[in-house]
């Protein structure tokens, strides 16, 4: 047995899943622009145990979703998790929220770039091969008419995430692809969480802290 429960809180999408080595057991989540992750969180994590008829003790692992995204999100994602390997004494580990994004799709050839919404133009986004390796690591891009350009001259590029609806703007190729109403899920971080588990691939829960990308802006 290797349960593991997998926290999404990266954008609007509040996701939680409850797994045994692959296999789903049980799966909670809400997309609401309200970002009501505070309230939904534990409620959620409640229910997909109960669902499962697994206790709370039973669990070998927390998989969170490291980021990037948004700031407040990841603040509530990885203190919940963190808490709960406190106080169950058990391993964290983290995923990558662009490549769990990415591994929404499965494509024969070409590219896929998860982006997610920053700031005014700009994403924050990956880019895949068709056998989901990274290429080019992740950063924050503003995108204009030649973003991509490289990989849209070699072949299919598909665009997922929130990021898009603003990518499909700007970009204009032959070769691109739009895929629309995609967030990252906890469904996806089931097998990543399970692949970093089997090797021990874990944070130290006292220092592990948020991929932000960039620092926290405060309005005034």
């Amino acid at each position: 047995m290797a349960y593991i429960l997998s926290l999404e809180t990266t954008t609007t999408n509040c996701s939680v899943t409850l797994s045994n080595k692959e296999e789903i057991l049980a799966v909670k989540e809400l997309n609401n622009a309200n970002y009501s992750h505070a309230e939904s969180l534990h409620v959620f994590i409640s229910e997909v145990l109960k669902e499962a008829n697994i206790e709370i003790s039973k669990l070998d692992a927390i998989a969170v979703s490291k980021g990037p995204g948004s700031y407040t999100g990841l603040r509530i994602g990885v203190s919940a998790a963190k808490g709960l390997c406190f106080a169950l004494d058990i391993p964290l580990i983290s995923v990558s929220t662009l490549e769990s994004l990415a591994s929404q799709l499965e494509i024969d050839e070409g590219y896929i770039v998860p982006m997610l919404d920053a700031r005014r133009m700009e994403v924050y986004s990956a880019i895949y091969d068709s056998k989901n390796n990274l290429v080019r690591d992740i950063k924050a891009q503003i995108i204009d008419e030649s973003s991509f350009y490289e990989q849209l001259q070699k072949g299919p590029v598909y665009f997922i995430g929130n990021g898009v609806e603003k990518t499909q703007k700007i970009i204009n190729h032959e070769n691109v692809n739009f895929i629309m109403g995609k967030f990252p899920s906890s469904l996806q971080m089931v097998t990543l969480a399970y692949a970093k588990y089997t090797k021990s691939d874990t944070e130290d829960v006292a220092y592990f802290e948020p991929f932000y990308l960039k620092d926290f802006l405060v309005s005034k």
